[in-house]
């Protein structure tokens, strides 16, 4: 039970439904959806539309989602919602602009957003209500107008200059010259134009006509390769999740081109330790979660790829051999030597996550990459476009470089958790890099620690990446000392490390205990 008289927030707890993600309005809809009878599903992607209006810095339909799905406690399925490079992108093409990678607010960095095509994929599929029914609430957001959150509007200021980058950008994001701030009334009356189209066409209303046109000739017109045929080919693939042990859970996760299998190769290494309480300190527990990402994310960066283009070794990487091979190689009193990260920033997206009274679960993520994505405006269509692209590689030796219909390394990964065979827990960590350290985080507080979804999520995080041990403030000057000590270069981070969200199913007793992260928004609220 938590410090009552400490900062924090209570686990939700509710019988029949809940939601949780990372900006209220978003919550507060997918509730109204289960309440009036929709399933999971149907509550996800109202919800997922909702933020792409309210967070237009983290998410937006001009970018790619992934979902894990599973129907009433059975094994999930993965649906892969990544665009793909135009078929005219190649390595060679992109280094003739004189380019060593791909510039962040640049046509080249615009891979064919993937998010509407796997929405109405997933609703086809799983759905139950009226697809414009479940668009509704976003076409009123983006058309009436919503009051911009505390998070929401420190996004809109920090990002302001790139913003300004894109005047079709600015013009929407900037009214009336300035970023909006906490309080203000902020619409996108273009966007809600287009959520009408989607809402009445399904996929031909974002992939085929005005909306595609509009996108592509703003490219064109930038220099960018793509063309109608590329919107066309865009399809999301259902996908087989892989899984790993960890405690008396099986996590699943969404397979390459997404760092999910980082994740599980962290948690199999961890498996191997007594992280408790009693085996451990606190900084213990920071210097391992450190070490193991490291090795885990050397192998991420030289390895994982889109798999249609490249061989990603899975069950070795995942094997008991492997994870021991780690474990051998960490000392509890010195740090490895920290490599350096030599490709694109990763930062920025939405997780949300929804249990219907069926049992029916959905992990959800989507996401623009980097704050604004490229801050490239489509006009006419008010659709600000994702970067994912400079993810990829301009090495044409790299199994992550840029090819004609590939997709590149996603950071992005929902998570599902099982128990005694049944789904017990959709979860997600925001945060680009940092998500594959922060789910394995997240899992050691609430399973070696036994902390709830909502205390978990609270945690104060650590992440070692790029030759840096970042410390959130809340660790404690106490810990960074003992860090430093074992050779750790330690710095204090200069904003929180992601957000969180998770709903855990307790069966045995009917309930679903749900938390949402503080460093974000959100909530999680059930019925």
């Amino acid at each position: 039970m938590r410090d009552f008289e400490g900062p924090g927030r209570s686990a939700a707890m509710a019988a029949n439904g809940m939601a949780a993600t990372s900006h209220p309005e978003a919550t507060r809809v997918a509730l109204d959806v289960l309440r009036d009878g929709g399933n999971a599903m149907d509550a996800a992607l109202a919800a997922v539309a909702v933020q792409c209006v309210v967070e237009p810095a983290m998410t937006g339909v001009g970018g790619d989602c992934f979902c894990l799905y599973s129907e009433k406690g059975a094994a999930p399925v993965a649906l892969n919602g990544s665009g793909r490079a135009p078929a005219a992108a190649t390595v060679e093409s992109y280094r003739a602009k004189g380019n060593a990678e791909i510039p962040w607010e640049s046509p080249e960095a615009v891979t064919v957003p993937g998010a509407v095509d796997a929405w109405c994929r997933l609703h086809e599929d799983h759905g139950s209500k009226d697809f414009a029914e479940l668009l509704a609430p976003a076409i009123a957001r983006a058309e009436d107008g919503y009051v911009v959150t505390p998070r929401v509007a420190r996004d809109f200021a920090v990002e302001a200059a790139r913003v300004r980058s894109d005047p079709d950008c600015a013009a929407v994001f900037h009214p009336g010259g300035q970023p909006p701030k906490a309080g203000d009334t902020h619409a996108q009356p273009k966007l809600a134009a287009t959520l009408k189209r989607i809402a009445a066409e399904g996929r031909a209303g974002f992939y085929e006509g005005p909306v595609m046109a509009d996108i592509v000739a703003k490219l064109s017109r930038l220099g960018g390769v793509h063309a109608a045929d590329d919107f066309a080919a865009q399809h999301a693939e259902y996908v087989q999740p892989i899984h790993a042990l960890y405690r008396d859970h099986d996590i699943h996760e969404c397979p390459p081109n997404g760092q999910g299998l980082a994740a599980l190769m962290i948690l199999r290494a961890l498996d191997g330790y007594d992280l408790s309480r009693e085996a451990m300190s606190e900084a213990d527990r920071h210097h391992l979660l450190a070490e193991v990402s490291k090795m885990a994310y050397s192998v991420r960066d030289h390895v994982f790829g889109d798999p249609k283009f490249t061989d990603v070794p899975v069950e070795a990487l995942l094997s008991d051999d492997r994870a021991e091979w780690v474990r051998g190689r960490i000392s509890m009193e010195t740090a490895l030597h920290a490599n350096r990260w030599n490709g694109a920033e990763h930062k920025d997206t939405v997780y949300l996550c929804v249990v219907d009274k069926d049992r029916n679960a959905v992990s959800f993520i989507n996401s623009l990459f980097k704050t604004f994505g490229s801050c490239i405006m489509a006009p006419e269509s008010g659709v600000l476009l994702h970067n994912r692209g400079i993810s990829f590689r301009l090495d044409p030796d790299h199994p992550n470089r840029i090819e004609p219909g590939k997709r590149p390394m996603h950071t992005i990964i929902p998570a599902m958790a099982m128990k005694d065979g049944k789904a017990v827990m959709p979860f997600g960590v925001m945060g680009g890099h940092y998500q594959s350290t922060g789910h394995a985080h997240f899992l050691m507080r609430m399973l070696d620690l036994g902390l709830d979804p909502q205390q978990a999520a609270e945690a104060p995080r650590s992440f070692c990446f790029d030759g840096e041990m970042a410390l959130e403030r809340r660790v404690g000057e106490d810990v960074a000392e003992d860090l430093r000590g074992r050779g750790h270069n330690v710095t204090w981070a200069g904003a929180p490390h992601g957000g969180c969200q998770a709903i855990y199913i307790d069966d045995a007793r009917g309930v679903l205990v749900g938390g949402s992260d503080p460093r974000k928004d959100g909530l999680a609220l059930g019925y």
